[in-house]
């Protein structure tokens, strides 16, 4: 077990590493204030476990991984927080004529049509392109699949071109260019 390491050795290491948590926190954010909140919060986090790092153990890795919990963390936070429940009894909108599908039918051969030309993508493209329409953003599918952003976006644009082909009757029904 690795010997516990000086605070002055420490306020070094970290303050040497603040230039690649800055540049990481930065692609995850893309946001420069909220990259200096993020850098600041697992600065503050080191330093209150530091007891917990030791020496000979990557201190980069450690704090790369305290930033990255930290920002699943407060995405996950700012989620919750900007979700709207509508607690009003004025539900007469919801049976308005206007807000009802006029052929329920319809939309279910639609509904299956679509999950059939998306089931039928290849591995690849329909696990990344799920992962999209799920609301993940690029950076985050990348993260996750372990594959440079360049190819969650060019399997996206693949897939999304291989759909419009396959669904482009549908296109062409509801008023949509199909090129």
């Amino acid at each position: 077990m690795g010997t516990f390491i000086q605070q002055t050795e420490f306020d070094g290491m970290i303050a040497n590493e603040l230039f690649p948590l800055r540049n990481y926190a930065l692609s995850l954010t893309h946001d420069m204030e909220q990259t200096k909140d993020l850098v600041q919060e697992t600065v503050l986090k080191a330093y209150r476990y530091k007891d917990r790092f030791q020496e000979g153990t990557n201190l980069r890795g450690w704090l790369y991984t305290i930033l990255k919990n930290s920002f699943i963390n407060n995405y996950r936070r700012d989620a919750k927080r900007n979700t709207f429940l509508d607690s009003t009894e004025n539900t007469y909108f919801l049976d308005l004529p206007s807000h009802r599908t006029e052929n329920e039918a319809e939309l279910k051969f639609i509904r299956k049509d679509l999950d059939n030309a998306v089931e039928s993508l290849p591995v690849e493209l329909k696990v990344t392109f799920k992962l999209n329409a799920e609301g993940f953003k690029y950076h985050e599918i990348a993260e996750e699949l372990q594959i440079p952003i360049g190819t969650v976006k060019t399997r996206i644009f693949v897939a999304r071109r291989i759909l419009r082909n396959k669904l482009k009757d549908y296109g062409i029904a509801f008023g949509f260019q199909v090129a």
